[in-house]
């Protein structure tokens, strides 16, 4: 899928997703939105750009190309693992905590994941699968969940796609492109895929990323000037429960005068997924509802510049959301969060 890689990767590894214009959510901004809709991976997420391409750089680097994936995340990186071992015909083992929801091991299993259950939260899972089982097993490739610089350039291609995507919609400028951020390697490839594409004259897009009060590891640690550890994660969006973001994520902060931090409630990122769902008929995460969110409550305009800018000119602005997916949603579920957070 790109010049870099020794060999093209399976093209079944993940997609080049849509890039579409909403007219709901442009309304609902007064900007022109478009949705990168990473929900349509082959796992439900834009997990699969990284970890498909981090797994497929993995196995070519084994001299008989056989590995056995090992991943410890009960979430949408166990699952984007488990897709991408069924296309490379490769075994896996995930291990999770007991945290994890039912829906979501079976949804691996039925991939042919071989799945564990340890511990009563992620640090335990890890720490079984790594010694316990990758330390017994010399085939073994550790599958991270977002702290791995394949994983940040798998995922730095979406960017890659937007221009041509966005040029028949007569849109040649990006003004903005939002995203959530729980560990950071959605976000790291963002940044990584913006340094490469936007290099020019026309200057670089704001990059907005969207964390949970509760979750806010990035935000924590731009207000602190360090990195920082969150004491727990008490954010219903488990998908950003990151108690500490990656380094790489927090020199990204540092370094990038275009990336700025914003943090909703979690009532909010439940109101982003209800709102999306009636707009665009997709079902999606709260942690992807915390992106949707800011397009709703007036946070990206005021992100952007707020009054600084009239009707007009803020009509003009070309907005790209990263509609990262998920699957740990059901109807029952974001049913239950409307009723708890009042949700309409």
């Amino acid at each position: 899928m790109g010049s870099c890689d020794p060999e093209p990767e399976p093209q079944k590894l993940y997609i080049e997703t849509p890039c579409i214009p909403s007219a709901a959510l442009s309304r609902a901004a007064g900007c022109n939105i478009f949705l990168k809709l990473e929900n349509l991976q082959p796992s439900g997420s834009f997990k699969s750009r990284g970890v498909g391409h981090m797994m497929y750089q993995a196995m070519l680097s084994k001299p008989a190309g056989n590995v056995h994936f090992y991943c410890s995340s009960g979430g949408n990186a166990g699952l984007a693992c488990a897709t991408a071992a069924a296309v490379l015909s490769q075994p896996c083992t995930i291990v999770v905590p007991l945290t994890t929801a039912e829906h979501m091991m079976d949804k691996m299993r039925l991939l042919g994941a071989q799945v564990h259950q340890v511990g009563t939260h992620w640090a335990l899972a890890d720490a079984h699968l790594r010694s316990e089982l990758l330390a017994q097993d010399p085939a073994g490739v550790y599958v991270p969940p977002f702290d791995h610089a394949d994983i940040w350039a798998g995922v730095s291609r979406l960017v890659d796609e937007l221009a041509p995507q966005l040029r028949p919609h007569a849109a040649h400028r990006v003004d903005a492109i939002v995203c959530n951020c729980g560990g950071g390697g959605l976000l790291n490839g963002v940044m990584e895929g913006v340094e490469r594409n936007f290099a020019g004259k026309g200057g670089k897009p704001t990059v907005l990323a969207v964390e949970t009060v509760g979750a806010e590891s990035l935000n924590a640690s731009v207000k602190a000037g360090a990195l920082v550890t969150l004491p727990a994660i008490t954010s219903i969006a488990t998908s950003l429960g990151a108690q500490r973001v990656s380094e790489r994520s927090f020199r990204w902060s540092q370094e990038a005068p275009y990336l700025k931090s914003l943090v909703v409630t979690d009532a909010e990122a439940v109101m982003g997924s209800v709102r999306f769902a009636n707009d665009a008929r997709m079902l999606v995460e709260v942690a992807c509802g915390a992106t949707i969110a800011i397009v709703y409550n007036g946070d990206l305009r005021k992100a952007m510049g707020g009054d600084e800018l009239s009707d007009e000119e803020w009509s003009r602005k070309n907005v790209v959301v990263i509609v990262c997916g998920g699957s740990n949603v059901t109807l029952e579920i974001l049913r239950n969060y409307q009723e708890k957070y009042g949700v309409k």
